[in-house]
């Protein structure tokens, strides 16, 4: 099997879609929830509101996975700074107690 593909089949026979990383990616996610939200709207204006309410919770699984990615960029951003702060502050009692 090429495990390089985009599919693979599993034990069983099913197709598994790796997805290569492209739902890691902030812009790819913004990218897929606003063409759902597109696509509502469109489904919505051709008079099929089953249609257009699907791809909303399309939109909004792509939305919550926005989220989830820029609190991960949060938490990892301000990482750095609390152990910047830890290492100055245990540097400073050093100096202080010597």
């Amino acid at each position: 099997m090429n495990t390089g593909s985009v599919n693979t089949f599993s034990a069983n026979g099913n197709v598994n879609f790796n997805r290569n990383g492209s739902m890691n990616n902030l812009h790819n996610v913004e990218k897929a929830m606003q063409k759902y939200q597109q696509l509502a709207k469109d489904a919505q204006s051709n008079g099929d509101p089953v249609l257009a309410q699907n791809y909303l919770q399309h939109a909004d699984h792509y939305l919550r996975r926005l989220n989830e990615l820029n609190e991960r960029k949060t938490i990892v951003s301000e990482k750095p700074k609390g152990l910047e702060e830890s290492n100055s502050q245990s540097k400073e009692f050093k100096q202080s107690t010597n």
